[in-house]
């Protein structure tokens, strides 16, 4: 029996070890589809393991880099993470079965790098989950946005760059010009980064203050798709259909919503929010973003483009 920890450390080993073993055995199809679904197989079921442990009351935890006072890469189960990981973990395995018969119906160009990319993408999503702190969750949110890009641009033709750049684009622009120097924000007001239950700014910011930081975090994390920086979603639809179950479904977008679920519960507090107001005016853009893409998706005929 594994402890714990290692079950841990393989939610994050097995997709990578995915790769390695797709790349291997790319001019044998059989066998890289093989282990594609073996792959995702024994992700979820590591998972289930994790998630029995964590209904029993476990919290396991593990720390690899220690690069600065409060900045670790490092990994811990928590109830949010825990639901995410069982998402994209499950969702992989149906998502592989289509995949397989996608590519092969259409004969599509360069699936070994398809599957390989999509092993990542499963990777730092399973990063994103169990992410400790806000330093391991950048980290792992612009591993999920590096290595989905190729996906995006599957096909090659113009329409597909065109697409990937706008996707790259918006999503890199924003975490990097927003998300990072709100992380920034909160270590040096707080020394640390790490996700605790009720928040770690109680005492450390003004309300006004907590609503620009609030502000910083929610465009940063593009993946959530707040308008105006929603455009990335629709423009990654020229990517072949299970990418676009990838993006939707599987781990970008919810990586988007959940790292705002996480920030906002484990780095402001649901309690600090409601006694500085400083969330008011996110109930409005979110609410706007809500009716407004969906008065667009009206005018769209073609599926895809109406479900982004």
């Amino acid at each position: 029996m594994f402890s714990l920890e290692t079950h841990l450390a393989l939610a994050l080993a097995i997709p990578l070890l995915g790769g390695l073993g797709v790349f291997a055995f790319g001019r044998m199809p059989n066998l890289r589809e093989t282990v594609t679904l073996v792959s995702a197989g024994l992700l979820f079921l590591n998972v289930i393991v994790i998630l029995n442990a964590v209904l029993d009351g476990a919290s396991p935890e593990i720390s690899f880099i220690s690069t600065m006072p409060g900045l670790d890469i490092a990994f811990k189960v928590e109830p949010l993470g825990m639901i995410f990981a069982c998402v994209a973990s499950s969702l992989w395995i149906i998502n592989s079965l289509y995949s397989i018969g996608y590519m092969r119906g259409n004969r599509e160009q360069n699936q070994t790098r398809f599957y390989v990319c999509f092993t990542i993408a499963i990777f730092a999503a399973m990063g994103i989950a169990f992410a400790e702190n806000l330093l391991t969750l950048f980290i792992f949110y612009e591993v999920l946005s590096l290595s989905t890009y190729p996906l995006v641009t599957h096909k090659g033709n113009d329409a597909a760059l065109r697409g990937g750049r706008i996707y790259l684009g918006i999503l890199l622009g924003t975490s990097i010009g927003l998300f990072l120097p709100a992380i920034i924000w909160v270590w040096t007001v707080t020394g640390t980064t790490s996700f605790e239950t009720g928040g770690i700014l109680v005492g450390h910011v003004s309300a006004g203050m907590t609503a620009v930081m609030l502000f910083l975090f929610m465009y940063g994390i593009g993946k959530a798709a707040l308008m105006p920086f929603h455009r990335w979603l629709p423009s990654a639809m020229v990517a072949p259909t299970p990418v676009s179950a990838l993006l939707h479904a599987v781990a970008v977008v919810k990586a988007g919503v959940f790292s705002v679920l996480k920030v906002v519960v484990y780095i402001f507090g649901i309690d600090f929010l409601a006694q500085t107001g400083a969330a008011e005016w996110l109930t409005w853009i979110a609410s706007f973003t809500f009716i407004s893409a969906s008065v667009v998706a009206l005018t769209k005929n073609n599926l895809k483009a109406r479900l982004a």
